[in-house]
């Protein structure tokens, strides 16, 4: 992946978009700062990689399994810091879509048609599958919560998730508690079981086909890779401000909502170097590393980052709940349900990497048309951050 490198070339054009006053165009600077923060994420993964192959596999999987998902995070608090609550929404529902459905189903429908029926470990996925679903259950508790006591005191709105619930609040808390606790013992158990962990990439003894163990040699050492992580990280902060700053003239300019942008653009712009990464696994024939890296980063946002956030904004004055809007809690059910399908055998072939990407298209088209097939109050409410 190394013409992501030349990419980086937009991160000084984000930079002068955003503080020479004659160039200043939010629409550009929206484009750009995507752009610039695709290579600036691959940076972060790669120097995680790196640290993790100097610490080992246990260490090298804890940091995998706590800065996989960085670049979103990073995104994802900017965005509370300026009260977008709906946009971070948006984007973990769009993350653990986009892993679960567009990525899986490329990594399944390309590594199917080079190498027809693939195996990959069945036991490994299923645990991921029931963790998933368990994170899912989370999510939709609290939606249950709120909108049966939303109908019972005449106050349900669909397309508005921000409501003032002290007892929503205290809910969330709690059940973002007990994923983060959740997510902490998946880690336990990949440590304990390695060959059914569920954890991310390690960068360290893959094994390839035949089964023998493909070792990695270290590019960098230690101080240059925590020196690429903090640029990347501090890189990732700016354009992470900019790009929060031009989302809503950028979706008035293209008559998109905030909501869509937030659920289909920004997931892909924090994770294109892990998703080409998976992909490129599956071509290879490592479905075990495929999955792991797809289910592996839907787990993390589920499990991980969703609750961090949830803590975090008590930090920014309104607090996130896990209210989200009923299409999301059933678009997501859905789409761990048809994963688990698909991944229960233990084999993959093109057609099921077909019918993932089909989800996906139809996700992506219902969240797309439903902003502009509602009142214009509730697509008003929808965008709201």
């Amino acid at each position: 992946m190394k013409w992501l490198r030349y990419m980086t070339v937009f991160v000084p054009i984000a930079f002068a978009l955003e503080f020479i006053p004659g160039l200043k165009n939010d629409l550009a600077l929206f484009v750009v700062c995507c752009l610039g923060l695709i290579p600036l994420a691959g940076f972060l993964g790669e120097a995680t990689e790196e640290l993790a192959i100097h610490t080992g596999p246990k260490v090298g999987g804890l940091l995998n399994a706590t800065l996989g998902n960085a670049a979103e995070l990073i995104i994802s608090i900017v965005a509370l810091s300026q009260g977008k609550i709906e946009l971070v929404k948006a984007s973990i529902t769009g993350s653990i879509l986009g892993n679960l459905l567009l990525i899986l189903g490329l990594s399944l429908l390309l590594g199917g048609l080079r190498h027809g029926i693939q195996r990959f470990d069945r036991q490994a996925a299923g645990v991921a599958a029931s963790m998933m679903t368990l994170a899912v259950i989370g999510l939709i508790i609290p939606t249950m919560f709120e909108v049966l006591r939303s109908i019972e005191l005449g106050q349900f709105q669909v397309f508005n998730t921000e409501v003032a619930d002290p007892a929503l609040n205290s809910l969330s808390l709690g059940v973002a508690a007990v994923l983060i606790v959740l997510y902490i013992l998946s880690l336990i158990f990949t440590f304990r079981q390695p060959q059914r962990g569920v954890g991310g990439h390690t960068g360290v003894d893959d094994k390839t086909p035949d089964g023998a163990a493909e070792h990695h040699v270290a590019r960098w050492n230690v101080p240059t890779a925590i020196g690429v992580l903090a640029a990347a990280t501090l890189g990732i902060v700016f354009l992470s401000e900019f790009l929060v700053g031009a989302v809503e003239p950028f979706a008035e300019a293209l008559g998109l909502s905030e909501f869509f942008i937030g659920i289909i653009i920004i997931p892909l712009v924090g994770n294109v170097a892990e998703h080409i990464v998976a992909v490129q696994m599956a071509v290879k024939n490592k479905m075990d590393l495929a999955m792991t890296i797809a289910m592996g980063s839907s787990m993390q946002v589920a499990l991980l980052v969703g609750p961090l956030l949830v803590f975090i904004s008590l930090l920014f004055g309104p607090e996130m709940t896990l209210f989200f809007s009923v299409i999301e809690v059933a678009a997501l059910t859905l789409s761990v349900l048809i994963a688990t399908i698909i991944s229960v055998d233990g084999e993959s072939n093109w057609l099921e990497g077909a019918q993932l990407l089909a989800v996906y298209v139809i996700t992506a088209l219902g969240f797309f048309y439903i902003t502009f097939g509602v009142p214009e109050e509730a697509a008003r409410l929808l965008g709201a951050g």
